[in-house]
């Protein structure tokens, strides 16, 4: 099964400064709509690895075990949506806790989390599928930076 890094999320409690950090480091981090900017930023594809901020309140959007808090999630491409599935199966049958369940996800790929033996999200996930793709979820209340 072709497998590969494609994603890291890092989950943020201060999403002006963190992108002002990452700018800093040579990241060009895309805002998106003005709704959204408190909650989540991008890169796109960079070298083939897209790097996204997340607030804790979206990271909950789209994994329903999110711990709380901040933390980093290394993303992992497979190549169908059956192949999420199938390797969230084989990890839970190896004794790694659950996530989030495999669910057809709002940007229209297939999306499943597991922890690593440290605790730390793993987000498997099959290409787009524009047909599948669904309206974005509103975004979260604004919360006050701490």
């Amino acid at each position: 099964m072709d497998i590969r890094l494609d994603q890291v999320n890092i989950v943020v409690r201060d999403m002006d400064a963190m992108s002002a950090f990452y700018t800093r480091l040579g990241l060009r981090l895309n805002k998106g709509a003005p709704e959204w900017s408190p909650h989540h930023r991008n890169t796109g594809s960079l070298d083939g690895i897209d790097v996204d901020l997340d607030s804790p309140e979206f990271a909950s959007a789209w994994n329903e075990g999110w711990p709380g808090g901040t933390g980093v999630v290394l993303g992992f491409r497979l190549p169908d949506r059956d192949a999420v599935d199938l390797m969230y199966a084989e990890l839970i049958a190896d004794g790694h806790e659950s996530q989030q369940q495999p669910y057809d996800a709002f940007w229209g790929s297939r999306y499943a989390v597991v922890a690593d033996p440290d605790g730390n999200s793993v987000g498997l996930m099959s290409p787009r599928d524009e047909a599948r793709r669904k309206p974005s979820p509103a975004p979260p209340p604004a919360r006050p930076v701490s």
